[in-house]
């Protein structure tokens, strides 16, 4: 009864309390179980055909083809593949260039050299190549490749017909594939401006050109540039204006060693637009966001002007009616002796600080005559390291709280203050203003001239025109094409985590970590429940019992009350009845006792046969 009673005591684990925790850890183990069923099947996504077995060479023929005979349902699906086509213009074109022929037909590789430069470097004999991408994904697409490294590149190709800014927009686009990388060097394209003079032959740095837009780096600087030559309409003269750089961040395109799309737009109302893979990386107005600006200021500071010498820019200057208090001692030290200071007992003031080193030996080789008269090296005074000091005291130095320093008047404003002066404005006698800066120079090519530090720069599918939507197909068809084959090719999410961990390493860190703290938590949350005590601890040890969780009771606690409720009820009627029978009993035994008494009474009285009697006798 006592162990029965341990097991209803509350706050102790009944018997209906086992299979929970049994449950817990049936849950705990489901839990793990599918983790590692899960884990497997993503190595087994991922090893694409790591499940083949290997045959020895001395198995016999039997196991061979029961081995041979095996589902090949594991093995992961083969990659769509992706068939090359060249691209073709869906509208008007000013030029177009697949290189998809195999050849450099319609280019001109420049014969020029570069001014203001070694003769061994001065060529431009970089070389070029029509090949296919050294990984390409799309066997027959070819393109244009800067082989060599350290070297001037020079090559260019007219356009169907020169490109005249008026009403419609001007749209470039090409693809650039840093196969290697890149330490230093550049992509990008220069529109070559329609002059008289032009001779792709020559084609060098100097040579007039409209527009460079396209990817350069080096070093850590990542630019994509979009630069155009307006002409002074008064001077004659070009000036180079620079697009504002873009807020994206452009490492990726340089790194990633993946084909990207590079394209400008710019319209007749003076607004552009850079984008990277049909992607806006960089958008403004050409007479805005440019530096300098397309546009002079209308006034200048006159180059003329001179400050005058009386011009007064203090804003502040010493009070002159200021007079030195007579108090005022500019001759007071900053600091003086503690006079309140007194000498610590047991000061040695016969002993030095430092002492000669009594264990100190004059080297054999040491020669008087070269280098003197020997002495021992100083060490720290042994008897001085016991006492507060050594040598002769001195009383320190504090602050002199009667020190002023040198006495300077105070500052107040200068009424004759004019400020900073600065040279008067005059008209700008180069002012003018174009409000159409579109309307740029015509040109009639366009010419890569590059100096690299890394070699097979692939360049492809070069296509300049009016409409953005022909821009759209040819790139749909060309980059589009190359970018569905990568993914088609690229590993699952787990082999790209993999290949990113070997560029990173820390990166095996956090797939530790993501990975081993779930698993942590099922662990500590299936098993670390808190283990309530036995009834036997409890026999043993006479402890107090805990409570049961109020949140688990509350219901039982509810349904207890109910039932004491009606016990109450019945043990207070059984005792009205128990009341109700003790008072009948007393009511008939004090009833039984009256009764007794009366008969007694009626004992000790005679009858009246008796008295008859009694009275006979008497008359007898």
């Amino acid at each position: 009864m006592y162990i029965q009673s341990l097991y209803l005591a509350p706050g102790l684990p009944g018997p209906s309390q086992q299979p929970t925790m049994e449950l817990k850890w049936l849950l705990c183990a489901t839990l793990l179980i599918l983790g590692l069923v899960d884990v497997q099947t993503h190595d087994e996504e991922d090893d694409h055909g790591d499940d083949v077995i290997d045959i020895e060479d001395d198995l016999e023929d039997g196991v061979e083809e029961v081995e041979e005979t095996k589902p090949e349902a594991s093995s992961p699906p083969p990659s769509p593949k992706v068939t090359y086509k060249p691209p073709v213009p869906t509208g008007e074109v000013y030029f177009v260039e697949n290189f998809d022929k195999g050849t450099l037909e319609g280019w001109v590789l420049s014969k020029a050299k570069k001014d203001d430069t070694d003769d061994e470097i001065a060529k431009y004999d970089g070389k070029w190549e029509v090949e296919e991408m050294k990984d390409t994904k799309l066997p027959g697409d070819k393109g244009l490749v800067l082989v060599s490294r350290a070297k001037h590149h020079a090559i260019s190709a007219k356009l169907t017909k020169p490109f005249i800014f008026n009403t419609k927009p001007l749209i470039v686009q090409y693809e650039v594939n840093f196969q290697n990388g890149i330490e230093c060097g550049g992509a990008y394209v220069k529109l070559l401006s329609k002059t008289t003079e032009l001779n792709l032959d020559q084609f060098h740095d100097k040579t007039a050109y409209t527009i460079m837009f396209g990817p350069d780096k080096c070093g850590e600087d990542y630019k994509l540039h979009f630069i155009f030559r307006h002409k002074n309409p008064k001077t004659g003269k070009y000036e180079e204006k620079h697009a504002k750089r873009p807020d994206a961040d452009l490492k990726t395109y340089f790194t990633d060693k993946k084909t990207h799309l590079y394209t400008l737009v710019l319209n007749p109302d003076n607004s552009f637009e850079i984008l990277v893979d049909q992607t806006v990386v960089n958008s403004g107005n050409l007479l805005n966001d440019v530096t300098p600006a397309v546009n002079p200021a209308r006034e200048i500071e006159d180059p003329d002007d001179q400050k005058p010498e009386d011009w007064d820019e203090r804003p502040k200057i010493p009070d002159p009616d200021a007079v030195k208090p007579e108090d005022w001692d500019e001759d007071a030290p900053a600091k003086i002796s503690d006079d309140d200071a007194v000498k610590p007992e047991g000061w040695l003031d016969d002993e030095p600080e430092y002492v000669a080193d009594p264990d100190a030996e004059k080297p054999e080789d040491w020669d008087e005559d070269m280098d003197g008269e020997w002495e021992a090296p100083q060490i720290a005074n042994p008897k001085c390291e016991s006492a507060p000091g050594c040598g002769t005291w001195q009383r320190p130095m504090i602050d002199n709280p009667n020190y002023k320093g040198k006495w300077k008047p105070p500052m107040i404003d200068n009424p004759n203050y004019q400020g900073i002066w600065k040279p008067r404005k005059i008209p700008n006698p180069d002012f003018f203003e174009d409000l159409e800066p579109f309307k740029m120079t015509p040109f009639a090519a366009v010419g890569l001239e590059l100096w690299s530090m890394t070699s097979d720069i692939f360049f492809d599918n070069f296509i300049i025109c009016t409409d953005r939507v022909v821009a759209e197909d040819w790139a749909n068809d060309g980059w589009g094409l190359k970018k569905a084959a990568d993914g088609a090719a690229e590993p699952g999410v787990v082999g790209q985590m993999m290949a990113a961990a070997e560029e990173r390493p820390w990166l095996w860190v956090v797939y530790i970590l993501t990975v081993a703290l779930p698993v942590f938590l099922v662990v500590l949350f299936c098993c670390s429940g808190k283990k309530q005590p036995s009834a036997a601890e409890y026999k043993k040890t006479d402890a107090p019992q805990p409570d049961v969780n109020e949140e688990k009771e509350e219901g039982k606690d509810k349904a207890d009350e109910e039932e004491e409720e009606e016990e109450e009820a019945e043990s207070n009627e059984d005792k009205q009845e128990e009341k109700q029978k003790s008072d009948a009993d007393v009511g008939s035994a004090s009833q039984e006792e009256e009764e007794d008494e009366e008969e007694e009474e009626e004992d000790g009285k005679p009858t009246s046969e008796e008295e008859e009697s009694m009275n006979r006798l008497k008359k007898s």
